[in-house]
């Protein structure tokens, strides 16, 4: 089980609905070493893409990504709050029923690796989706993001007419360019 330092209070006295971060990473590196910031880590990974990147807590965004976020997608690029915002409307717009599932994470260092499965549907078509993350950490909140999925298997899902209306509406998504 994992300690985690009393959040920051806010000037009426009351719990802040965020903890300083940098605070809270220090205290539990000082207090429980460098697998309890894995393990925070990890954890702050996880809840981001099945809370946020699903699109259930989109409000949550500055809860787990820094100010100067950057995320490489695939393709595509996306920084700061916005472009969390900007991805996941573009997901969602592809699957209205999106969802994340973390299968696995590794954490070393100020970087973590997560694998996991996207869940939605297109046009009445169920698709599962799986690709990684890797997540880089500043002040306790994610910096940068490096994740990749399938586009292949993508396209074999969702079948020929699909995605061709995919391509058209969203050409980014499966023609990258160099």
């Amino acid at each position: 089980m994992v300690a985690i330092a009393p959040a920051a209070t806010q000037a009426t006295g009351g719990p802040s609905p965020r903890a300083d971060r940098a605070t809270t990473m220090s205290w539990a590196i000082d207090a429980l070493g460098n697998t309890a910031i894995g393990e925070i880590q990890a954890e702050t990974a996880r809840r981001a893409l099945e809370e946020v990147c699903s699109g259930r807590s989109l409000a949550a965004v500055a809860d787990f990504y820094h100010p100067e976020f950057v995320d490489h997608v695939n393709a595509l690029e996306y920084r700061g709050h916005e472009g969390v915002r900007r991805s996941v409307a573009l997901y969602m717009a592809l699957f209205p029923d999106l969802r994340f599932e973390v299968a696995d994470q590794v954490s070393e260092g100020d970087r973590v690796a997560s694998r996991w499965t996207l869940h939605g549907t297109n046009r009445g078509r169920r698709v599962k989706l799986q690709g990684i993350v890797i997540s880089r950490f500043r002040d306790g909140l994610i910096v940068e993001d490096h994740a990749s999925s399938d586009t292949m298997e993508l396209i074999r899902q969702l079948g020929p007419w699909r995605t061709i209306l995919l391509i058209l509406k969203h050409p980014k998504l499966v023609l990258k360019r160099n």
